[in-house]
């Protein structure tokens, strides 16, 4: 079986560490695509589009990223035919929830706040891993 595609859309270096992290402890078999901010996630779910690209099996987004906001993103991402369908899962630091009923009609599987322990954030690998192991 080939490893999963995940697609990060973080960009905060230290988050994106995390996930890595959290894949890697357990024991998720992916390729992760790191994308710092929002004009460069459209490209890329352009690329995907133009068929340069498989869709990921999971995208993790943050809401606040520079350029456009994840919410932005997530609409990109769900007005895409070749994405539309794709697990996304919210991961912010926000626990706004006016940001969770905004993103609420957008369907992702999860909107998730950022664990501030890092045994927290690492025991998010396990629920990435029933996501893509879903998907296959």
């Amino acid at each position: 079986m080939t490893a999963a595609q995940i697609v990060l859309i973080e960009d905060n270096r230290a988050d994106v560490g995390l996930v890595r992290e959290a894949l890697e402890q357990h024991n998720v078999r992916c390729e992760v695509t790191a994308i710092a901010n929002g004009d460069i996630a459209f490209s890329f779910i352009e690329e995907v589009e133009q068929g340069q690209h498989p869709c990921p099996d999971l995208f993790i987004i943050d809401l606040n990223l520079p350029k456009k906001p994840g919410r932005e993103v997530l609409k990109r991402i769900r007005a895409s035919a070749a994405c539309k369908d794709t697990a996304v899962v919210i991961l912010t630091s926000s626990d706004n929830q006016k940001d969770k009923d905004d993103i609420a009609p957008l369907t992702p599987l999860h909107y998730l706040r950022k664990p501030s322990g890092l045994d927290e954030f690492i025991s998010l690998g396990a629920l990435f891993k029933e996501i893509v192991q879903g998907r296959r």
